[in-house]
């Protein structure tokens, strides 16, 4: 069972989370920004070596050569999105475990917060699902260096022309397959992990800022453990030809483990993992701190 606070307010959730988004994009930018570098640096020529080494190397240069500030390049588009995305996203967990409650005095047990957590997915798939296919189009683009669409909205406007509102939501059922059991296991093992840290006689709203923090970071990686393979199919999926997979995700994950085999299904894995745990430990903490500071001020809300 896990010990919890007995009043669930999904509103408070909503501020508490959207604070949280913007931490986690904060933390979590700059590693961001080195692997869109290193994805897309150009091939190096005979006898030329590559312009980064590496993740540390990247690091290094774009620390040497634009300060603090290079590393946060372009911020402020995934903080307009994440912000509302992650917002919704804690209002679908704090509904789910709300639904799931008989009286406000109710503890859910781990297999309840888990279906509160596939909720939460569901709820966020709307606002992730066209997002993910622009995202991914432009990262495509940019690496191959052919410039079909000039920005987001652009992306929007010409799959529109192309195929109508289905075209922006090409891949949802992959999104949903991927974020629906990964917030489940997001939302469980913090609330888990929050209960085993909390010590005996305490609650858990009084626990540490390194535990909220360990919590936190381990419930982003117990996330992507869950969500990587769904999440290779997706990008698959979703920036391929019109026409090429015409029975879905079944074509993309046949073609895959026999062209590349199943290794292929955890591409990315250590980038990923890397700010998988920075990233989700400042959301959590922002959450945490957020959720405070709303049942001070707004007590009975």
């Amino acid at each position: 069972m896990s010990k919890q606070p007995q009043h669930i307010s999904p509103l408070k959730n909503f501020f508490a989370g959207g604070f949280g988004g913007v931490c986690l994009v904060f933390a979590g930018h700059p590693l961001d920004t080195i692997k869109v570098r290193l994805q897309t640096q150009p091939k190096p020529g005979p006898g030329e070596s590559a312009l980064y080494r590496g993740t540390l190397d990247c690091f290094k240069k774009t620390l040497a050569k634009e300060g603090l500030l290079g590393l946060y390049k372009g911020m402020a588009a995934p903080i307009i999105g994440v912000t509302p995305m992650f917002a919704v996203c804690f209002f679908g967990f704090g509904l789910g475990k709300k639904l799931q409650q008989k009286t406000p005095n109710d503890v859910l047990t781990y297999p309840q917060l888990f279906a509160a957590g596939m909720l939460s997915g569901v709820f966020t798939t709307a606002i992730m699902a066209p997002g993910e296919r622009i995202k991914c189009l432009l990262q495509i683009q940019a690496a191959s260096g052919q410039v079909k669409y000039a920005g987001p909205m652009d992306c929007a406007k010409q799959l529109y022309r192309e195929n109508g509102i289905r075209s922006i939501y090409k891949g949802t059922a992959l999104t949903l397959m991927r974020d629906v059991p990964a917030s489940g296991m997001y939302f469980m093992t913090y609330e888990w992990l929050k209960y085993t840290l909390t010590p005996e006689g305490k609650s858990p709203t009084e626990l540490s800022v390194p535990s909220v923090l360990f919590a936190g970071g381990m419930a982003g990686i117990f996330n992507w453990a869950v969500a990587i393979p769904p999440d290779v199919l997706k990008s698959r999926f979703q920036t391929a030809p019109e026409g090429k997979y015409p029975n879905g995700f079944r074509d993309v994950l046949r073609e895959l483990i026999r062209e590349e085999g199943i290794g292929s299904l955890y591409k990315g894995f250590n980038a990923v993992m890397l700010r998988a745990f920075p990233a989700n430990a400042a959301c959590f903490l922002g959450f945490e701190v957020a959720m405070k500071f709303l049942n001070w001020i707004a007590p009975n809300l």
